[in-house]
């Protein structure tokens, strides 16, 4: 008589039924009956058995090798308007440069003057030193390759909005002789420029935006190249409000209850969906409106 297997005697030294002997057992005994059949072939019939037999995974587990693994491989984006990407990206609308872009193409052009290479374009420069007041506006834009979302390091950018009270330099009547709110930087490498500025005004029959041209870089800018991208970025409902309850923007309040994102004949097509800019800041410290756009 064959001995019974100690891994089946209860507590007592008495045999224990094979309905009670539990998962392993059954799956041992199928495989010695059922062999021949190669019933398990495609199951792995190891790992089952392994699976079946195996305790409680210890803390210093799979798992925390893993997670090292992912981190190690993702790059950890980093914050702000110059985040890292990681797929493609809407292209921006192109739009309108409007009859005020002092490019060349409508009169003036301040493109090839010295000194509108510069981030800080709140003051006139060359003839002209004055200095256009309102709330302080940092502008950051960062361009990426739609199809890829990678940065375009190097590429120029041509930035300019109205003053405080809707005029434009170098066409309005009160700042023709004026060449402020006008710059042209080269994107850094997270494909930003950021411009010193201040708030635009709500002129009659837009909603308050900034005009932009993209180059493949700043010596095709300033000899008024080909034009990569022109768009315009949408400022948000919610600080525009804020802005223009302070001194010297009366004029914008009246505006604003006379236009909206949705009618402005820019925007209004998808409502400014791709060209909203996210704002941060308040009227007393200065906002920064920062958009990434696809070109």
């Amino acid at each position: 008589m064959t001995a019974t297997d100690p891994r089946w005697l209860d507590e007592h030294g008495d045999e224990i039924d094979e309905d009670h002997r539990g998962l392993v057992y059954d799956i041992r005994t199928l495989v010695d009956r059922r062999r021949a059949l190669g019933i398990f072939g495609g199951i792995g019939l190891t790992s089952l058995l392994a699976a079946c037999s195996a305790g409680p995974a210890s803390p210093s587990a799979s798992p925390t090798s893993s997670s090292t693994s992912s981190a190690t491989a993702t790059p950890t984006p980093s914050s702000g308007a110059g985040a890292e990407a990681s797929a493609p990206l809407d292209e921006v609308p192109d739009e309108t440069g409007g009859p005020y872009p002092a490019d060349g193409s409508n009169g003036v052009n301040v493109l090839d003057d010295s000194g509108i290479v510069r981030s800080d374009i709140r003051s006139s420069f060359g003839s002209s030193t004055t200095v256009a007041e309102g709330v302080p506006l940092e502008i950051a834009l960062t361009v990426r390759d739609a199809a890829t979302g990678s940065a375009l390091v190097g590429a120029g950018v041509y930035l300019w909005h109205c003053d405080r009270a809707g005029d434009y330099s170098l066409y309005s009547q009160g700042a023709a002789n004026e060449n402020y709110l006008r710059g042209v930087q080269a994107t850094d490498e997270s494909g930003t420029v950021r411009f010193t500025s201040i708030y635009p005004a709500c002129y009659s029959g837009r909603w308050p935006h900034i005009h932009f041209e993209v180059y493949s870089d700043v010596d095709n800018a300033v000899a008024s190249g080909p034009i990569v991208k022109t768009s315009q970025i949408a400022l948000p409902e919610e600080a525009n409000a804020l802005v223009y309850a302070t001194a010297g923007y009366e004029r914008s309040v009246q505006n604003m209850t006379r236009t909206s994102l949705s009618g402005d004949n820019v925007f209004g097509d998808d409502g400014g969906i791709h060209q909203i800019a996210s704002m941060s800041g308040s009227v007393a410290a200065g906002y920064t409106a920062a958009l990434t756009i696809g070109v």
